[in-house]
């Protein structure tokens, strides 16, 4: 959310406010959009083509740094920030293409002069082969396929973040709320998922409560989290009482 000013002074922005016009843009081109994935900004995937994009408000070496970690993860990584309000034949302006190209980052640029933000891809990088983290690519597809939605802004840095992990420990909190206590195949019945056991068990936010040989409830700190993810947990506790509803 842009942030008011004092009169006459423009709006302050936030690295948050970059976050849904590019994600937008990228999703009218077809791909899937996840935020704060594995600490990059904005991440998409389309067939098996992999985006990352960092925020940041202005150029820096913070943002180059940033941005050249994540050619770890893909050969297709963008650094985006405000438009500047003076480019034109500015020799620095050059300067910071030219070294972005130098290092095969691609650039896009978001204006907010008009009524909406413009997203603005000044170029996109052009990938050489370099040596992949695998293990560190294949772990952050894994998270993107494994959030059903895209509740994290990419730039946050003060909230909690919905993981797969937490998402899967929702459901099953849900599961919980609406059914009273059960026993793990009877949440997988309700498609928790293959890791449900472990979610339990580990209970790594102290949500589960152990009440029986194999049958778990749902403490008061479960309650509460729901609490915390209304528009997801409304999804869930539909689809969980639809469930109900068949087996009674």
């Amino acid at each position: 959310m842009v942030k008011k000013n004092d009169k006459g002074k423009k709006p302050r922005l936030l690295e948050t406010d970059l976050y849904e016009p590019v994600r937008d843009y990228l999703v009218l081109q077809g791909y899937t959009v996840r935020g704060e994935v594995h600490d990059c900004d904005i991440t998409a995937i389309k067939d098996e083509e992999l985006i990352v994009v960092e925020l940041k408000l202005r150029f820096s070496m913070d943002l180059l740094y940033q941005a050249t970690q994540r050619q770890r993860l893909s050969e297709s990584v963008y650094v985006a920030f405000p438009r500047p309000d003076k480019m034109g034949r500015n020799s620095r302006w050059k300067d910071i293409k030219r070294l972005l190209r130098r290092l095969e980052l691609g650039l896009i640029l978001v204006s907010f002069t008009g009524k909406k933000p413009r997203v603005e891809v000044v170029f996109h990088p052009i990938p050489v082969p370099r040596r992949k983290n695998h293990r560190a690519r294949r772990a952050v597809i894994r998270e993107i396929e494994g959030r059903s939605t895209d509740h994290n802004r990419g730039g946050s840095t003060r909230r909690k973040l919905l993981t797969a992990y937490r998402e899967n420990a929702l459901l099953i909190a849900t599961c919980l709320y609406v059914s009273g206590a059960l026993s793990p195949k009877q949440l997988r019945g309700m498609n928790t998922g293959v890791k449900t056991q472990a979610i339990l068990y580990n209970d790594v936010y102290g949500w589960f409560e152990r009440v029986g040989h194999a049958v778990y409830a749902l403490r008061p700190e479960g309650r509460e989290a729901l609490g915390e993810y209304p528009d997801l947990v409304a999804q869930f506790r539909e689809a969980a009482e639809a469930l109900k509803r068949k087996e009674d």
